[in-house]
Formats: structure tokens, C-alpha cells, sequence
């Protein structure tokens, strides 16, 4: 025991211990200044200078913006950024591909290289007969009923109007007579008007002019987009007096007649109809002579 209080009391006096920190001039000796301290001094003040430093750098790690200059960290607005550009980058993508697409369909317009698909006057959708079981075309206790109802409101209603069965009636662009008529075998997608030069040629329907411009092998062409999913393209006009971004009304004239580009034979009207993407024969909607 005696051991281990003496071991104590050499600690104690060491820790305790007076000591002066003396900076002296190097070729003078001439004191420029002395500090009195003991160990224990020294240990305590490097005890909270290291927990000050602690403090201050968790201090600015957590509520300054300096931590976006440690590696790892970000600040929450820079997340929020750049969450915000990857969504716009993904709505400029679709956009894209969108754009991509009708440019893609306009340049099939214009070279008439499409697949064809078959129309008829009383419907425009060409749909698949599926074959329906008997039990199917059985009308049921709730559709009798209601059949009952609405035979017995149309009996005794007497002001009801009749309302037209056709929505949409195209205007022709211009009368003359057909040289060449709409032949999808032969990849003649349209119908050529014989006419005289600078005729007038009208738009068939309201729509907006997508196109309007010359082009080597159809010449001056004009493109109009309707409601409902048509498209009219008239070329080989000697004039344009629509402009892209236009909006015509029914019988407006965007454009003359004549005879412009390679492909040109005579001075004529070459009329192209189009619905969703298909080409339809303009001669079944339009009576040209």
C-alpha cells in the first residue's frame, strides 16, 4: 500500500507541478515571454480546445451551408434541383419522341410511302368482325325495360328534332375533270383535277396549315390538318397564298393551280385526303365534276 500512495503522490506532484514556458531571444537571451503551467493545465485547456473544435465543426456541418463543401454532403435545394431537371428531362424526352413521330408521319405524307387501308362512306374505322354467340344477343330483363321506356318517350314525344347523321361535310377544293383517279395498288394515293391555270384551290375543311412550301418533286405543296384526324394535302400548285401556322375556314383558298415539280404532268390539282394516318379516296366524300 505504501508502494502505490508513493506512486500516487509522484503522479500527483508531476501533474501539479509548477512550470515556466519561457521563449527566449535566440541571440540575445533576452526573454520575450514566459508562461507558468503545469501538466495538468495543459491537459485540461487541450481537453476543451478539442471538444470546441468538435462543437463548431458539428455546428457547421448541421445548420450552415459550408457542409455542401464536404464530400459527402448535399445541400437539400441541390437535391430538389436536380430531382426537378431529371423530371423535365423526361417530359422533353417524350415530347421528342412525340415530334419525332409526326415529323416521322408528315414526311410519309409527303412521299406517300404508308401502308393502305381500305374506307367506306358509312364508316371511316376499319374494325374486325368477331363472331358473338346467341346467348350474347339475348337482351336481358334491364335492357327490355329500358327499350319499353324509350319506345314509349319517342311515341308520345312531340318535339323531338331530327338531327343529321353526318358530322363532317368536305367542301371541294376545286371542279374540274378527274385524269387519274385513286389507286392504291399503284401507290397513287390521291386525285388529280384537270383544271385551267390559276384556278382557285379551297380548303376542304377548318383545319391548320401544318405545311406550306415548295418541294423538288411535288412542287408547291399545301397541307392542312382538320378536326377528327384528317389531313388534306393539295401540290403541284403554281402559287401558295396560305402560310404554315395559318388557320383557314372551309372553301378559303390557300393556294393557284399550275403545274410545278418533277413529278408534273399538266397543270391540275393533286388532292390527297388522309384520316388517322391512312389514305382514303377523296372521290367517295368529294364530287370534283
Amino acid at each position: 500500500m505504501s508502494e502505490k500512495r508513493l506512486k500516487r503522490k509522484i503522479i500527483k506532484k508531476k501533474l501539479f507541478t509548477k512550470n515556466r514556458l519561457v521563449i527566449l531571444n535566440e541571440d540575445t537571451f533576452e526573454e520575450i515571454f514566459s508562461l507558468r503551467l503545469t501538466l495538468m493545465n495543459v491537459f485540461v485547456v487541450a481537453t476543451v480546445g478539442a471538444l470546441l473544435i468538435i462543437f463548431v465543426t458539428t455546428f457547421i456541418i448541421a445548420f450552415t451551408p459550408l457542409r455542401e463543401y464536404i464530400p459527402g454532403y448535399a445541400s437539400s435545394k441541390l437535391k430538389k434541383d436536380a430531382t426537378e431537371l431529371a423530371l423535365k428531362s423526361d417530359s422533353l424526352a417524350l415530347a421528342l419522341k412525340k415530334n419525332e413521330a409526326y415529323i416521322a408521319s408528315i414526311k410519309k405524307v409527303l412521299t406517300g410511302d404508308l401502308d393502305y387501308a381500305k374506307f367506306s362512306k358509312d364508316s371511316l374505322l376499319t374494325q374486325e368482325s368477331e363472331p358473338v354467340e346467341e346467348d350474347e344477343l339475348q337482351p336481358s330483363k334491364e335492357e327490355l325495360k329500358l327499350r319499353e321506356t324509350v319506345s314509349r318517350e319517342d311515341k308520345y314525344n312531340l318535339f323531338e328534332k331530327a338531327k343529321p347523321k353526318v358530322s363532317t361535310v368536305l367542301f371541294p377544293p376545286a371542279k374540274g375533270s378527274i385524269t387519274e383517279k385513286f389507286n392504291a395498288k399503284n401507290k397513287h394515293f390521291a386525285v388529280d383535277v384537270a383544271l385551267p391555270k390559276n384556278t382557285p384551290i379551297k380548303a376542304t375543311l377548318n383545319g391548320t396549315v401544318i405545311f406550306a412550301d415548295w418541294t423538288p418533286t411535288n412542287g408547291n405543296v399545301v397541307i392542312i390538318r382538320h378536326n377528327n384526324g384528317f389531313i388534306s394535302v393539295y401540290k403541284h400548285a403554281a402559287s401558295l397564298t396560305a402560310s404554315q401556322g395559318d388557320t383557314v375556314r372551309t372553301g378559303e383558298v390557300i393556294a393557284l393551280a399550275g403545274s410545278t415539280g418533277s413529278e408534273s404532268t399538266g397543270i391540275h390539282l393533286h388532292f390527297e385526303l388522309w384520316k388517322d394516318g391512312f389514305p382514303i379516296d377523296p372521290s367517295i366524300f368529294i364530287e370534283f365534276e
